[in-house]
């Protein structure tokens, strides 16, 4: 799932690439990933890209007149820019492809889904917040003090992992992300967020804007092709369970959920204990 670093990549990549273009033609192949009806999106046609930006996981780009195409990936979307489209549309059901913007010089984009949960979805609006996913997003992680970033914390007694991944909390931190902030931070995925100590939470909030603010850098600047791998390229734990911690060199260990996994160094993170692999983990004794 695109996160916080390549959502940012993907809006600076689309500014510098479609603004100032108008748009030629914009079809949806798959109905059900289009969730905004008023105003169609054949509003979009003939209108100038003025830009692009992002709300946490959400991709915002601008339409002339006031309009938004609003993405959110999900787990299995992505955006896929090419020098050339077809000026035809293409077919409904048929393949990945779920909405396509093709610009005046004939290049433009790809919104696509793998898999077949369909979870991508597309909004058109007139105001950001009408998405209902925005509405209720809380802060951009790097915008944050440290007091103001601990003040969300405060109180929770939810596990560390949770309270990162909460769009509500903190706006843009997904799966892999939170994973290496709490790698970074040496602090265990299942931590009561309430119960940390203030030197706990400035590792964690240092953590937090020094994991994030390195993937944007690296991410700000590539391809939407090349996107992924350098998230792969960057990353020490999420996604490296049975290989070498970069900084101890213990073996990174797995958390499977019913749906989703987590990744972690013991000796980094949990004292040299595993985690029980099983759903609301506690450390074997």
């Amino acid at each position: 799932m695109p996160e916080l670093p390549e959502v940012a990549a993907l809006a600076a990549y689309l500014s510098d690439r479609a603004a100032g273009h108008l748009v030629d033609r914009a079809d949806a192949a798959a109905i059900s990933a289009l969730k905004t009806y008023d105003p169609p999106l054949s509003a979009v046609v003939g209108r100038a890209v003025t830009g692009a930006g992002r709300h946490g996981k959400f991709l915002d780009v601008g339409i002339d007149g006031g309009l938004h195409l609003v993405v959110h990936f999900s787990r299995a979307g992505w955006l896929h820019y090419r020098d050339s489209l077809p000026s035809t549309p293409p077919r409904p059901g048929k393949g990945p492809i779920a909405v396509r913007v093709r610009l005046d010089d004939g290049s433009g984009f790809d919104l696509t889904e793998a898999g077949t949960q369909k979870r991508l979805a597309v909004y058109l609006v007139t105001d950001p917040a009408q998405v209902p996913g925005i509405a209720r997003l809380g802060p951009d992680p790097l915008e944050l003090s440290r007091d103001e970033f601990a003040a969300r914390l405060a109180g929770r007694r939810h596990q560390v992992k949770g309270v990162l991944t909460d769009q509500t909390v903190f706006a843009g931190i997904g799966n892999a992300y939170s994973d290496e902030i709490l790698h970074a931070a040496k602090m265990s995925p299942f931590a009561l967020a309430g119960k940390l100590s203030d030197e706990e939470v400035d590792r964690l909030y240092e953590a937090t804007r020094s994991v994030l603010g390195a993937a944007v850098t690296r991410a700000v600047g590539q391809k939407a092709a090349t996107l992924k791998g350098e998230k792969r390229s960057g990353l020490a734990v999420h996604a490296r369970a049975g290989l070498p911690c970069p900084v101890c060199g213990d073996t990174v260990r797995t958390v499977s959920f019913s749906d989703s996994s987590l990744q972690y160094c013991p000796t980094c993170q949990t004292s040299g204990r595993p985690l029980a692999d099983r759903r609301m983990s506690k450390l074997l004794k």
